[in-house]
């Protein structure tokens, strides 16, 4: 669905994005990552053709771009930064002008999609006040409307929780995984790394322009060697395993040990109540901060 090969994009001397192979499969909820700065937004623009790559290849639904960018960008749906609206207009005739002015727009049934893409994002009841009035999380909602007025196969978003409360936030989460059960492709960049570990099945982390990590979520949250223990005798337990305890709190243990089996059977022959027992396995956040060195937006003094 989205393919890349030796992606580099340079401007002057620095290398924003640096030999970026992505492989995003269809039906994937593929989320990309990566510090600020590190040339996400940049190799989105890039991947729908906004911005020229300096060398490498670029194919979405197994379509070279920017060369068939009027086939194959009638079935994407994006949100790049700011949403995309006229400031003057109302909601609807936002999205009613920019559909019109986008390749492969069908004039017959606009009306319907746009009501049935307002109803799918929240605003299914907005007025005709103009888009200028509207909070940033209504202008969000409203560009991600905009994503899915045309039904694509192929969803591309930088942030689109941006500006969302939590309820706001759980109810995007939701619809992009519904559009994925059926049959839309889902890319989006995030910081919100609790909202990737939700939604994705994929991710790919980038830093410095390189793409340091890809793969499956579950493998990529391999297990830490340590094995949590949850018991109502942690006393117990502890003077049981005094000196294999890493982390102890008042109804659980996070103990190093390599075997679950042998450590559960030490615990209830020595009258120890376990209540679970499971290896303890990496975040997200984990696998990010060990794969990148940007760091933070942070200045030093």
């Amino acid at each position: 669905m989205i393919r890349t090969q030796g992606l580099t994009k340079r401007f002057g001397r620095l290398a924003a994005v640096d030999g970026l192979d992505l492989d995003v499969a269809e039906g994937d909820v593929y989320g990309f990552l990566g510090p600020n700065g590190s040339g996400k937004t940049t190799t989105v623009r890039m991947l729908l053709g906004l911005v020229l790559a300096t060398s490498g290849t670029v194919e979405l639904l197994d379509q070279p771009m920017p060369k068939r960018a009027a086939d194959v960008l009638p079935q994407v749906g994006a949100l790049v930064e700011a949403p995309a609206a006229y400031a003057g207009m109302s909601g609807r005739a936002s999205l009613a002008l920019l559909d019109a002015m986008g390749p492969g727009g069908g004039r017959r049934d606009r009306k319907r999609r746009i009501e049935e893409a307002l109803d799918r994002v929240g605003l299914g009841g907005i007025d005709r006040r103009p888009v200028r009035t509207y909070s940033l999380g209504m202008r969000q909602r409203l560009g991600l409307a905009g994503a899915l007025v045309r039904r694509p196969r192929l969803l591309v978003l930088d942030e689109p929780t941006n500006g969302l409360d939590p309820q706001g936030i759980r109810e995007i989460r939701d619809l992009l995984l519904e559009l994925n059960r059926e049959g839309t492709t889902v890319f989006l960049s995030s910081h919100l790394l609790a909202e990737v570990e939700q939604l994705c099945g994929r991710v790919g982390v980038l830093d410095r322009g390189r793409l340091v990590v890809q793969g499956r979520l579950e493998d990529l949250r391999g297990p830490t060697g340590r094995l949590h223990v949850r018991t109502p005798d942690v006393d117990a337990a502890r003077a049981l395993l005094d000196g294999r305890i890493e982390v102890a709190s008042d109804d659980g243990l996070l103990i190093r040990h390599d075997d679950p089996a042998a450590l559960n059977r030490l615990l209830v022959e020595a009258g120890v109540r376990v209540e679970l027992l499971a290896p303890e396995h990496r975040s997200l956040e984990d696998v990010v901060l060990a794969a990148t060195r940007s760091g933070s937006d942070r200045v030093a003094r």
